[in-house]
C-alpha cells in the first residue's frame, strides 16, 4: 500500500511539473506574437488612403463641367469687360487705349446718370411690391386649405416665369394701348377715363413694373411656401395660446422666423431687378424720353446700336459694382435683422 501511494505521488508530481513547463513554454512562445502586434505602427489619420483619393477624383470630375462652366461664362467675360472699358474699339478698327476716358465719358453722360436713377427707383418699387405680393399669396396658400387647390395655385403662380419676358411685353403692350387696349376697356365700364399707360411718365413706369412683377413674383412665392412649410406647427399654437393671432402673430412669429428665406428671396429679386431690359425695352423702348431707359437698355445701346463697347463696358462695370456693393449691403445688415433657428 505504501509502495502505491508513494507511486502515485510521484506520478502526480511528475504531470504537475510537465503542465507546468507546457504552459510556460506556450506563454514564452505566444509573448513574442503579442509584443510583435503591439508594435505595428497604427495607420497616419492624415494621410489619404486609396479610397478617399478615388471619392476625391471623382467628385473633381463631377465639379469639372461647373467650374469650367463658371470660369469661360462668367470669369472671364468680366475680366474682358473691365479690360475692354479701357479702350476705344468699334469692332471696324483696332482698339485704342483709352484709360479712364470711358469713365469720364459715363460720369459727365446725362442719359447714364438717368438710367442709373430709373433702374434704383424701379428696383425699390419692383422688389418691394414683388415681395409683398408673394408674401401674402403664400401666406393665404399654406392656410386651410386642399391640398390638390394649393398645387393649382403654386403651378398658376409659377407658370409666367417660364414664358418669355419679350413674348409677354407683347401681349401687354396691347393690353395697356391706352386707345384699344383690355384694360382702358375694362376701366370704361366702371366710368374711369383712359389712361395713358405708355404715353406718360409715371404711368410708363408704373406699367413696366407691374408686368416684371406679375411675371417674376412666382419665384419668391414658391421660396416663401417652402420657408413657411419649415416652421414648426407648434411655435404658431403655442404663440395662438399667447394671444397671438392674426396680422400680429404674423409680425411676432412667423417674420422672424421666415427672415432667411426673405434675404435669400431680396437678393435674387433686387440682383434681378437691376438688369431689368426685355419689359422696359418692348413696352416703352425707353420712354417717354427717357423716364424707362434702364441700364442695360443703355449698355445694348450703345454697344450694338452705336458700336461703342468700350463706355458701354464701363456702364456694365458699374453696373456690377453696384450690384456687388447692394449685396454686400444686405449680407451686412442680415445679421442684425435674419434670425435662424
Amino acid at each position: 500500500m505504501t509502495t502505491n501511494t508513494q507511486a502515485n505521488t510521484q506520478a502526480d508530481t511528475q504531470a504537475n511539473t510537465q503542465a507546468d513547463t507546457q504552459a510556460d513554454t506556450q506563454a514564452d512562445t505566444q509573448a513574442p506574437r503579442v509584443r510583435k502586434r503591439r508594435a505595428t505602427p497604427a495607420a497616419d489619420p492624415s494621410r489619404p488612403s486609396a479610397r478617399n483619393r478615388s471619392t476625391r477624383l471623382l467628385a473633381a470630375l463631377f465639379l469639372a463641367p461647373t467650374i469650367v462652366g463658371i470660369v469661360v461664362f462668367t470669369v472671364v467675360p468680366i475680366a474682358g469687360s473691365v479690360v475692354l472699358s479701357l479702350f476705344h474699339w468699334n469692332v471696324i478698327d483696332d482698339p485704342s487705349f483709352a484709360g479712364t476716358a470711358n469713365y469720364r465719358e459715363v460720369f459727365s453722360d446725362s442719359t447714364v446718370l438717368v438710367s442709373f436713377r430709373n433702374t434704383l427707383v424701379f428696383m425699390v418699387l419692383a422688389v418691394a411690391l414683388q415681395l409683398l405680393i408673394a408674401l401674402a399669396l403664400a401666406l393665404a396658400v399654406n392656410g386651410r386649405m386642399p391640398m390638390w387647390l394649393r398645387s393649382v395655385f403654386r403651378s398658376a403662380f409659377f407658370f409666367p416665369l417660364v414664358l418669355s419676358a419679350a413674348s409677354i411685353s407683347v401681349v401687354m403692350k396691347y393690353l395697356f394701348n391706352q386707345d384699344f387696349g383690355v384694360v382702358n376697356w375694362l376701366l370704361g365700364l366702371v366710368g374711369i377715363a383712359p389712361v395713358p399707360w405708355l404715353t406718360s411718365e409715371n404711368g410708363a413706369m408704373a406699367t413696366v413694373i407691374l408686368v416684371y412683377v406679375w411675371q417674376q413674383f412666382g419665384f419668391s412665392f414658391l421660396l416663401f411656401v417652402g420657408g413657411l412649410n419649415n416652421i414648426p406647427k407648434e411655435i404658431h399654437e403655442a404663440a395662438s395660446l399667447d394671444g397671438a393671432t392674426g396680422l400680429r402673430k404674423h409680425l411676432a412669429v412667423t417674420l422672424p422666423l421666415l427672415s432667411p428665406t426673405l434675404l435669400v428671396a431680396s437678393v435674387v429679386g433686387i440682383i434681378n431687378a437691376l438688369q431689368v431690359f426685355e419689359q422696359p425695352y418692348v413696352l416703352t423702348d425707353g420712354g417717354p424720353g427717357d423716364s424707362t431707359r434702364t441700364v442695360v437698355m443703355v449698355i445694348y445701346e450703345t454697344a450694338f446700336e452705336q458700336l461703342r463697347f468700350g463706355p458701354a463696358s464701363a456702364v456694365g462695370v458699374l453696373l456690377f459694382v453696384l450690384i456687388m456693393a447692394v449685396t454686400a449691403l444686405q449680407f451686412r445688415l442680415s445679421r442684425r435683422f435674419v434670425h435662424y433657428q
